[in-house]
């Protein structure tokens, strides 16, 4: 089964592994980073495995400072460098929330824990992903950045098929820069770190109250910088529960996003992750 979101395993990443393998399943991850970690990740070998690498674009705010970040607009979050996306996901990635998600996500799909989970801000987003190895090999996918690459590595699985997607021509390849995500003026990927860390419910919390959040800075109800303190704000307030069930899921994304929308002084629709 080809996996095409990251709230599916963000909120309910237990219930649906099990599942996984209680029915013998296999997930193909069609996210770009996580697709990548996939191709050049050893299932045989696993105890080889240090950890592996997400990469993140930086997006449009990368070398803005903290005080540019509290005036920057819808428009100019949106307006990813590389990637043409919609507008959610688009300011998900300006704030790196997009980027915690993910490390949630990679966390249920290869079965590891969020110490052995890096984040590298590549502005060119060549490398997607890379696997580090206990010999000191380090292997990694490139790509265009194009989703019909990781789709049809999904689609034609375990073979390869053709894409229309443009091919890397490493001599017009001016250079590849890495660098680490900056967590002060970047906060959401340490919130999703820590809602990892709290387990239960409060990824759940966390990614229905940045829903709530970014829909109030698109509305331009709010600023940017306050999408992740509304997120601190309604974890701090919902501390984390055990997880038995879906319905307890659908009953926490409705309570963050009320719960949310209070602090920002709206009310919030009736809408859960798992309608």
């Amino acid at each position: 089964m080809a996996l095409a979101n990251k709230e599916t395993l963000v909120c309910a990443g237990a219930l649906v592994t099990a599942e996984v393998k209680r029915c013998g399943a296999r997930l193909l991850p069609a996210d770009s980073e996580h697709n990548a970690v996939f191709q050049v990740f050893d299932q045989d070998r696993r105890e080889a495995i240090e950890r592996i690498i997400l990469t993140a674009s930086g997006g449009p705010f990368r070398e803005r400072t903290l005080a540019e970040m509290e005036r920057v607009t819808p428009e100019q979050a949106v307006a990813h460098p590389n990637w043409r996306m919609g507008a959610k996901i688009s300011v998900d990635s300006a704030s790196m929330m997009n980027k915690g998600l993910e490390v949630i996500e990679a966390h249920y799909l290869f079965d590891l824990p969020s110490e052995r989970i890096d984040v590298v801000v590549h502005p060119q987003s060549v490398v997607h992903g890379m696997v580090c190895y206990s010999d000191g090999s380090v292997l990694a996918q490139l790509g265009s950045p194009d989703m019909r690459t990781p789709i049809a590595s999904t689609l034609g699985w375990p073979d390869r098929i053709g894409a229309p997607s443009a091919r890397l021509d490493f001599t017009k390849l001016a250079k590849l820069t890495f660098e680490p995500p900056d967590p002060q003026r970047f906060p959401a990927l340490r919130l999703a770190r820590e809602a990892l860390s709290d387990g239960g419910t409060a990824p759940t919390v966390l990614n229905a109250a940045n829903e709530v959040a970014v829909a109030a800075f698109l509305d331009r109800r709010i600023g940017f910088l306050d999408i992740a303190r509304t997120v601190e704000r309604t974890l701090d307030a919902l501390p984390a529960r055990p997880v038995a069930s879906i319905e307890d899921v659908v009953a926490t994304d409705l309570e963050a996003r009320e719960v949310a929308g209070r602090f920002l002084g709206t009310a919030q629709p009736a809408l859960a992750v798992a309608t």
